[in-house]
């Protein structure tokens, strides 16, 4: 195989997609925080489309912000491979193709050199800063809707120290910036979570409040935070899928990553330094960005969810095998077609019913080989984020709170960490916090409702949701998940 570098591309084979332009002469334009596999097959692949039409002011500089064995040795094989990767889109219909992205034209471990990620970040060629640092990542309490001011991490950056956050090194850069009579950059924020460019603008700018009340307001009223809506399924990539991968292109690639076929990116077309001619590779530029967060949300990352946990405990592992198996495609159907779509307003020019069709295509594709374990991750995060507004609707309009009620019921025998089988797997929720765990001790058949999680929701005032929870939470216990499912399946509303 072929060791992937700047210097081999002329010898990758015939099939493989290089970049043609020149990437000594690219400005790094773009900083992006967090160049875990999202970004790596989404909006780096649409830079690099950018940057292949001809633009030189877009190159992207990757930051990690995460310190551990693992992040450095990724630092090291980015600097060995000149920051070139490669992704392998597979398509349903079982073909595939490989591109080398040059997008990225630099990459800095912060840990190891926090100046050097502030210099860059505040010099004057940045215009674009971009983070995909997960839907929990913005350090917002889901219950008061505030900025937390008060975890370590943000307590160290506000008391002056080199930066550890996104917010210490975006607000220091644009202190920085403005000192020096630049004008701010755009936050771009490319999470999955509804209204990304005002959470990121909330972050911020609260951030910045803390440490200096008239540079806040600069930031506020001068830095733009575009909302945007991204769309990619990017599976992880263990070491049995790299050396597939590799094996498959004939190229050693430490970095490789992997993702299917569809891509879409929907953005407000707010920028304040400037941006790639977006729209002119795919993406779309529209003023109905919420109309699509609303959309992804509630119908892509919700049923991902609902899928997550019923599908670990009764075995499942990988996404498009438990699609195979028919109850699960049918939970999925009926909580599309009878719970979300009804309740939810399309963007313009855009059927529900298609969409609907096309994620459930989506999810079978059995060469994306998704991880259930990446789904269920983080679910006291993902839980209130796309599925809150259903639930709300649902008990608005007297609509039937089963599939709601049966999706908790699993997520609360899932943090137990063993599937029915007595299989155990990792349970990795960051933000349920040790009251939540010592609530689950206690003894109370609702005490998932009332944890922090559920909190806002209130759902243990609701008599017929909390009987439905509590009827589907005995049925897994005595029984099995997989009878819940049978039962859940045969409701009809």
């Amino acid at each position: 195989m072929t060791a992937l570098s700047q210097a081999t591309l002329d010898h990758l084979g015939a099939s493989i997609a290089v970049p043609h332009y020149d990437r000594s002469v690219l400005l790094k334009g773009i900083v992006h925080i967090g160049v875990g596999n999202f970004h790596r097959v989404h909006q780096a692949v649409y830079v690099d489309r950018c940057l292949a039409a001809g633009a030189t002011e877009w190159g992207i500089c990757g930051v990690e912000l995460i310190d551990s064995p693992a992040m450095r040795d990724k630092a090291q094989a980015y600097k060995a491979q000149d920051c070139l990767y490669t992704v392998t889109e597979f398509a349903p219909d079982g073909t595939s193709a490989t591109r080398v992205v040059g997008s990225m034209v630099d990459y800095l471990h912060a840990p190891a050199d926090p100046e050097a990620v502030l210099a860059r970040m505040a010099h004057a060629d940045t215009r674009i800063v971009s983070l995909t640092i997960t839907e929990g990542g913005y350090n917002i309490d889901e219950t008061s809707g505030a900025f937390v001011l008060a975890t370590p991490e943000v307590a160290h950056d506000l008391a002056g120290g080199p930066p550890r956050t996104a917010f210490g090194f975006i607000v220091e850069a644009l202190r920085r910036r403005r000192a020096a009579g630049i004008g701010p950059f755009t936050v771009m924020s490319c999470d999955n979570l509804r209204h990304n460019g005002d959470t990121a603008r909330k972050a911020i700018v609260s951030f910045a409040r803390a440490l200096d009340a008239d540079l806040a307001a600069w930031i506020d009223a001068e830095a733009a935070f575009p909302n945007s809506m991204v769309d990619r399924i990017a599976p992880q990539v263990p070491p049995e899928v790299r050396a597939r991968v590799n094996a498959m292109n004939g190229i050693d690639d430490a970095l490789p990553a992997i993702s299917e076929s569809f891509m879409q990116w929907v953005i407000e077309d707010r920028f304040c330094a400037g941006r790639p001619a977006f729209e002119t590779v795919g993406v779309e530029l529209r003023d109905d960005v919420v109309a699509f967060e609303f959309m992804k949300g509630r119908m892509l990352n919700a049923s991902h969810v609902l899928l997550a946990y019923p599908a670990l405990l009764c075995g499942q592992r990988i996404v498009h095998e438990a699609l195979a198996e028919r109850r699960f495609h049918d939970l999925l159907d009926a909580f599309l077609d009878r719970d979300v779509i009804p309740r939810l307003e399309a963007p313009r020019g855009i059927s529900l019913t298609d969409y609907k069709d096309a994620l459930l295509e989506r999810f079978a594709n059995p060469a994306v080989n998704d991880q259930i374990l990446r789904l269920a991750l983080d679910g006291a995060a993902k839980i209130p984020v796309f599925h809150s507004r259903t639930i709300e609707a649902l008990l608005d309009t007297g609509g039937t709170l089963d599939r709601e009620a049966f999706l908790v019921a699993c997520f609360g025998r899932y943090l137990l960490g063993r599937d029915d089988a007595g299989h155990e797997f990792p349970v990795n929720e960051p933000h349920f916090g040790e009251a939540d765990w010592q609530l689950l001790k206690s003894g109370d058949p609702l005490a998932l409702l009332h944890t922090s999680l559920f909190e806002r929701l209130r759902l243990f005032d609701h008599a017929d949701f909390a009987r439905l929870y509590q009827a589907y939470a005995e049925e897994i216990e005595h029984n099995s998940t997989s009878a819940a499912l049978d039962r859940v399946l045969a409701v009809k509303g």
